[in-house]
């Protein structure tokens, strides 16, 4: 594969021209490639633990909660759109249950403290507005 130097004001000018769904893949993509460098060898499972560590939830899922939460807040919200709102937070409790799992199967794999497996991949909580 050739190398070709890029500066990096001109990578990230031309990453903000991509779409927002496109950006976000790209980012995951790049957070999964620079995982695997910092590790000498990842193991099968630990590369699909990797993947699956840096996957989002869907946006339109968020965007949704995120306006039902505004309606919430303005008491505009209907008793059908309340259930809707908990049945969003209940499957974003399960995503993060589910990503917290998988970085603790990580941890055991590596032989680590789970602090340090966070720190060591930079990892934030996925934010649920």
């Amino acid at each position: 594969m050739p190398t070709i130097q890029i500066e990096t004001d001109e990578l990230l000018k031309a990453a903000l021209q991509l779409p927002q769904v496109e950006l976000e893949q790209f980012v995951h993509r790049l957070f999964s490639l620079k995982a695997r460098e910092r590790t000498s060898v990842l193991s099968e499972r630990e590369a699909e633990l990797l993947e699956k560590i840096y996957q989002k939830p869907p946006a339109d899922r968020q965007q949704r909660m995120n306006e039902l939460i505004k309606k919430r807040q303005a008491y505009t919200i209907t008793p059908d759109e309340l259930r809707e709102l908990i049945e969003l937070t209940d499957q974003a409790e399960a995503f993060d249950v589910a990503r917290l799992e998988l970085i603790s199967e990580l941890a055991h794999l590596r032989n680590l403290p789970l602090d340090q497996l966070i720190r060591q991949l930079g990892l934030k909580p996925v934010p649920h507005d």
